[in-house]
């Protein structure tokens, strides 16, 4: 795209000069004030020219379009899960007009390409082998799952030109997940999160999503063997791994599909079973990574702990 403003440019330019310099015809235009000002953005994949106030901006991963969405920023275009059938219902209203172009998974290029985006947002684990032609499209910045969720939504904000907001976004929620944590007086409790999936079932460490934020608010994880995503996976006889004071537990998709009945029909003998165990939902703790979804967790741990004896 930018290569077709510079185009236009260089055009006006030369028909400008042939008109010559007679008040009676057009303003003088140069290419550098039509060429579209960029950013140096620094990501995974290496460092990208971006538009300093992109227009255009097609999502291909859940934190991005949260991140977006929570700057105030509408994408033309975005991905669903599998799971969700369309962009994840935790966002509400807010995706209205966000015209969809293929799945996480297999984003549709062409459709991508229709958009005529000057930006596009994604992961490296989801995107990367097609990071290339990605990049032929629009400028693509990719994130790092491994560096947090916090370190995804300030790269993300700083490709958008708003890394300002970015930051007083992360400090207001910083300030929440504190007090929220003073008021249920989590400091020294501990908390863990169980995922039921069709064919395992997954421990969520303190550099997850989910479990970052849980370590915010004051709790501490179990010490576990966990993988470089700060997972576990587990069987059904290892449940006792999640052993805590608290137990949050999520399903992907149709729970009687996943590991849920097999595992739940063991872990009685945890100590959080079954005052103190909490169903939450999958979409909102594991693909809401951002701040719409953080702030969803942070409304969720203080609804289900208010007025209990779990701490």
């Amino acid at each position: 795209m930018r290569l077709r403003m510079l185009a236009t440019a260089a055009v006006a330019v030369t028909a400008l000069s042939a008109c010559g310099s007679s008040s009676e015809n057009a303003p003088e235009t140069s290419a550098q004030e039509d060429a579209v000002e960029t950013r140096s953005v620094s990501h995974v994949m290496g460092t990208t020219e971006v538009p300093a106030e992109p227009q255009r901006i097609v999502t291909l991963d859940t934190p991005h379009l949260d991140t977006a969405l929570s700057l105030g920023v509408t994408p033309v275009g975005s991905v669903q899960s599998d799971v969700a059938g369309g962009l994840p219902d935790y966002l509400g209203d807010r995706t209205e007009g966000i015209e969809i172009v293929g799945s996480i998974e297999e984003p549709e290029l062409e459709a991508i390409a229709a958009l005529e985006p000057d930006l596009i947002l994604s992961s490296s684990v989801r995107h990367e082998e097609i990071y290339d032609q990605l990049s032929e499209i629009a400028p693509t910045v990719l994130t790092d799952y491994e560096e947090g969720w916090q370190a995804i939504f300030s790269t993300t904000a700083e490709a958008l030109g708003m890394a300002e907001e970015g930051e007083e976004a992360l400090a207001e929620y910083e300030s929440r997940a504190q007090e929220i944590g003073d008021a249920l007086g989590a400091d020294g409790a501990s908390a863990s999160i169980v995922r039921f999936l069709p064919d395992e079932t997954r421990i969520y460490g303190p550099e997850t999503f989910s479990g970052s934020i849980l370590a915010d608010v004051g709790f501490t994880l179990p010490e576990l063997p966990y993988d470089e995503y700060s997972m576990v996976y587990i069987s059904p006889e290892l449940i006792d791994q999640a052993d805590a004071d608290i137990v949050f537990s999520t399903a992907y998709g149709d729970p009687g599909a996943t590991t849920k009945g097999s595992v739940t029909a063991v872990w009685d003998f945890l100590e959080a079973v079954p005052d103190c165990a909490f169903e939450v939902d999958d979409d909102e703790w594991m693909l809401g990574i951002g701040p719409i979804g953080a702030g969803i967790v942070l409304d969720d741990v203080e609804a289900k702990l208010a007025g209990t004896n779990c701490l």
